[in-house]
């Protein structure tokens, strides 16, 4: 897959785009700021000077390894600097990274290698699926990089080194592909370009009224568009020391906002609704800015979190493979900023298609919204089925939502075209979900639905029909993780029914399921 090269001229241009890579930036903040802190995580910090050659390092040992000019590579590596230097080093070696959050399971890692045809690895000794090169061993992939000591400062295990023989990734070409949730079945790829979250990063800086000097925070796993954007591109771009964390902690999240006078903050509604629980007697003042996105705000816990903080939260409304297509900007109200997302953006391009995204409906009003311009994904990995559904025919690519935007241009989520629970702002496919249950030998049927949430937006209930005997949701959870079922997809609550009910049509009406869901007591 490759870049457009009339876009990409256009954008350039245009100033949205650059030819400056990631690695080139860090070079360069390795001579300008060489002491400077580049990241914070747990209790460790990191300099730019560091940093580069730990890139530099990691970069070398993929070089010995013989792996082709774009061969992919698994970055399984937990949150902190660690997993930038090797996204970082992938970019200089002339290897596509394929990044994977932390919380994997091993059949999703299985699913990823294939998909991506990836022949290395980088991780660790000990995860959370085991020893690191056993299970790489077990996936048929070499581990050319063993990166130690991630807590207190990352050191990578003596091995194979080589100079680096390839061009590097430009910024415009396949440069890093993250797993996203599909409809059925396990994720989907999406082929990341640098350029795309380098624009993002110009519009975030201009909405937020941003400047040279910022801290950032970003709590939401690198591997992902979110955490891509706020932990690896922004701060990389800026020279901003970036704080992270190895495994999200509100009340510890806090704490270092005080510490480190964090005044960018990037999370997730879910995660900044935990963390007003812990400020108390804290001082959050230095906070100008949160950005957050993938799921509804709630407008009283937002307005909540701005008075204990005073700081500004900005909405944007996009995904993993469109980038935004509207934001909200610090002169817009606080109605609009935290019941919209914001205005829709010109150079994207929206408009609103019927929900077959068959036909063009307008740019106002209500629809499906789809895009065109300088923050697009390149689609999926190597999957013509899947990128016949994310893109129109005349190449327009749409989201799964039902918005409405106003005259003003101000866009609202008012429904979805796809069965997906977003708990903690990641979408979890209801029918991926129903499929793991359903191989449990007790059950005959099994339908998933969202039960809502005061924390985490939603989480996952299962409700089932049994063919014999009886389920506890443990028993459940068992099952799925001897199949390597990714932890986030385990259902939270189980109901057993002695029949699921019926529509008209025969189908499992989910509309009564839901209505049960919601005044349900949220038992097992």
């Amino acid at each position: 897959m490759s870049t457009d090269p009339r876009r990409e001229a256009q954008y350039l241009a245009d100033g949205w785009w650059e030819e400056t890579t990631l690695a080139e930036r860090v070079r360069s903040h390795a001579v300008a700021r060489a002491e400077a802190t580049a990241y914070v995580w747990d209790d460790a910090r990191i300099s730019w000077a560091e940093h580069e050659r730990l890139l530099r390092t990691i970069a070398a040992r993929i070089a010995g390894s013989g792996l082709a000019r774009g061969d992919r590579v698994l970055v399984f590596l937990p949150d902190g600097a660690a997993v930038h230097a090797a996204f970082l080093a992938c970019e200089a070696a002339g290897v596509v990274a394929v990044g994977v959050g932390w919380r994997a399971g091993e059949r999703e890692l299985r699913h990823l290698v294939d998909r991506t045809g990836a022949r290395a690895a980088i991780t660790t000794s000990r995860t959370r699926l085991g020893p690191g090169p056993a299970l790489m061993e077990r996936l048929g992939l070499v581990a050319p990089v063993l990166i130690e000591r991630l807590v207190d400062g990352p050191t990578v295990v003596d091995g194979p080194v080589g100079d680096l023989g390839h061009e590097p990734i430009g910024p415009s070409e396949p440069w890093l592909l993250n797993s996203t949730s599909g409809t059925t079945g396990l994720p989907k790829c999406v082929v990341q370009t640098q350029n795309r979250w380098a624009y993002f990063h110009q519009l975030a800086m201009a909405f937020g009224d941003l400047d040279h000097d910022e801290v950032w925070m970003s709590v939401v796993p690198a591997p992902f568009g979110f955490g891509l954007w706020t932990s690896h591109v922004s701060p990389t771009i800026e020279g901003s020391t970036c704080v992270v964390q190895a495994r999200f902690d509100a009340a510890r999240a806090v704490d270092l906002i005080e510490r480190e006078r964090v005044s960018v903050l990037a999370a997730v509604s879910s995660q900044f609704v935990m963390m007003l629980d812990e400020i108390r007697d804290h001082d959050l003042s230095s906070l100008k800015v949160l950005f957050t996105g993938g799921e509804a705000i709630s407008a009283s816990r937002g307005a909540a979190f701005e008075d204990a903080t005073g700081c500004t939260i900005l909405n944007f409304y996009g995904s993993n493979e469109t980038g935004l297509l509207s934001g909200t900007t610090v002169d817009d109200s606080r109605e609009r900023r935290l019941t919209t997302g914001g205005r829709v953006v010109d150079e994207m391009q929206v408009r609103l298609y019927d929900a077959e995204g068959e036909r063009v409906v307008g740019d106002r009003g209500r629809g499906r919204p789809a895009c065109r311009g300088p923050a697009l994904s390149l689609g999926y990995w190597d999957d013509d089925a899947a990128n016949a559904e994310l893109f129109t025919d005349d190449g327009w690519m749409l989201m799964g939502d039902i918005v409405e935007i106003d005259d003003d241009g101000y866009l609202s989520v008012v429904g979805r075209t796809s069965d997906f629970i977003i708990r903690g702002g990641k979408n979890i496919s209801a029918a991926a979900v129903e499929e793991e249950v359903s191989s449990h030998p007790a059950v005959r049927l099994c339908a998933v639905v969202a039960v809502p949430d005061e924390r985490l937006g939603e989480r996952v209930a299962a409700y089932v029909e049994l063919t014999h005997g009886t389920l506890t949701l443990t028993e459940l959870t068992d099952h799925l993780d001897r199949r390597g079922v990714t932890k986030e997809w385990w259902p939270e609550y189980l109901y057993v029914l002695p029949t699921l009910p019926r529509s008209s049509g025969g189908k499992v009406a989910k509309s009564e399921l839901r209505r049960l869901a919601a005044t349900a007591p949220h038992r097992t």
